[in-house]
């Protein structure tokens, strides 16, 4: 009886592994692949309208134009003509495999305990089989930067692709930067408290930016002695103050996106970036001059503020990117788990409020790369970079476009299945035959 029992139990473990488990991760590419005749989005404001790419062993060999060479097609020829060929898109500051289910704590692993904790690492809770994180691959969305949420100094983030086996295979970028949530000049009144409902002065605010300051300011003086205690909060600013990591400064108003910048000035940081930034337009000038980018919130949002135009959302990442602002575009916010596969159509969003095209691609592609300090390796369609593009039957910024028939990542041939897509057949067919 117990071993009837332990084989039923044995059965329900493997149906259900294969009912929830991610696809499986793609194998190593072993022949080289042509495709011949896409219209190649190179994601730097280039196109090329009949183009020639080859790849072999994950990188990119050959971006061409298929009517100025006779290139030798290589191993698999995939015919594409009609197509569009897109650089992978890359999702900054986004919590992808750090939440399931948020209404389940189990599965919820986006915050921690404490609040400077620079020595604390998101990379080794990502989960590489969350079927959130798959459902990004039918949309193009290959590439997240993933970050915690929470904290003053909410951990460091990493940056991975999305088909591995576990986060060792999935990193392209360990431990790339520290996300400081800056404090706010004004807060709410607590009307559960009886306080009138409404923002006011927050008294607080110079307190708080003195304990970062502080906090920087002892990192140094602990780096600089002799580290005889261990002080792993301290250790961990090391990289940060030699310009390896970057700080990632998640701020929205216009006074404290200026103290930002004063903050960066005294502390002598070279790569820091603005996450969010909603008055960042204000400061345009200021950002540009101290060369400091901006991954600029999602458009499809309401605007924050009561003299916000009405189509502010739509238009803020446009407004700096005319300033000279280096821009990428993030997802955030309300259900950001989910909705980051929208990123290709925040961008189409952004083009539609009048940024050509080709550089609202780029707020998904090239410029997102360089912000995350991986543009040697991803972003743009260039030979000698990573072979993680995928092949769409019209314009991937469109929802009525972004249809995708293959897509790689480093070179191998990914699934584009997924829960959602499973759940779309198996409801098409069911309707469909109670059509005939």
């Amino acid at each position: 009886m117990k071993n009837f029992k332990y084989k039923v139990t044995l059965v329900m473990l493997l149906v259900a592994t294969a009912v929830f488990a991610q696809q499986t991760p793609a194998p190593k590419q072993t022949e080289a692949v042509t495709i011949v005749g896409a219209t190649a989005h190179l994601g730097n404001g280039k196109v090329i309208a009949n183009s020639l790419i080859i790849f072999e062993d994950g990188k990119l060999t050959q971006v061409l134009d298929a009517l100025t060479t006779k290139m030798q097609y290589r191993g698999n020829v995939i015919n594409a003509e009609g197509k569009h060929v897109y650089p992978g898109f890359i999702a900054p500051n986004s919590t992808l495999g750090l939440v399931e289910i948020s209404s389940v704590r189990a599965t919820d692993d986006e915050d921690e305990i404490g609040d400077m904790l620079p020595h604390v690492r998101s990379l080794i809770a990502y989960n590489a089989e969350s079927k959130i994180v798959e459902s990004m691959r039918p949309n193009g969305v290959l590439i997240g930067q993933i970050t915690p949420r929470g904290s003053t100094i909410a951990c460091t983030s990493s940056i991975v692709q999305f088909d591995a086996w576990n986060w060792e295979d999935a990193v392209i970028k360990k431990d790339d930067g520290i996300h400081l949530n800056w404090p706010n000049s004004f807060t709410s009144g607590r009307w559960w408290e009886g306080e009138p409902r409404g923002m006011k002065p927050n008294k607080e605010y110079p307190v708080e930016v003195a304990e970062i300051t502080s906090f920087f300011k002892n990192s140094r003086a602990y780096l600089a002695g002799g580290q005889n205690a261990i002080h792993l909060p301290y250790k961990a600013m090391g990289p940060v103050f030699d310009g390896t990591k970057k700080v990632f400064v998640h701020v929205d108003g216009e006074k404290e996106i200026l103290d930002a910048i004063q903050f960066k000035k005294e502390q002598n940081l070279e790569n820091f970036v603005i996450v969010g930034g909603n008055d960042a337009h204000k400061v345009a000038d200021q950002l540009r001059e101290n060369n400091i980018p901006v991954l600029s919130k999602r458009p499809h949002t309401t605007p924050d503020q009561d003299d916000d135009d009405y189509d502010f959302s739509y238009k803020s990442a446009r407004l700096l990117v005319e300033k000279g602002v280096l821009v990428g575009l993030e997802s955030s916010g309300a259900m950001e788990t989910m909705n980051t596969r929208n990123l290709p159509f925040y961008a189409g969003t952004v083009a539609a409020s009048g940024l050509d095209k080709e550089e609202a691609l780029k707020l998904i592609t090239s410029n997102t790369a360089k912000i995350l300090g991986i543009d040697n390796i991803v972003g743009t369609l260039e030979a000698g970079k990573d072979a993680t593009l995928f092949i769409s039957e019209g314009d991937a910024l469109d929802m009525r476009g972004n249809v995708l028939v293959k897509a790689w990542i480093q070179g191998r041939e990914i699934s584009l299945d997924s829960h959602q897509t499973e759940l779309y057949e198996r409801y098409s067919n069911k309707y469909q035959s109670k059509k005939k």
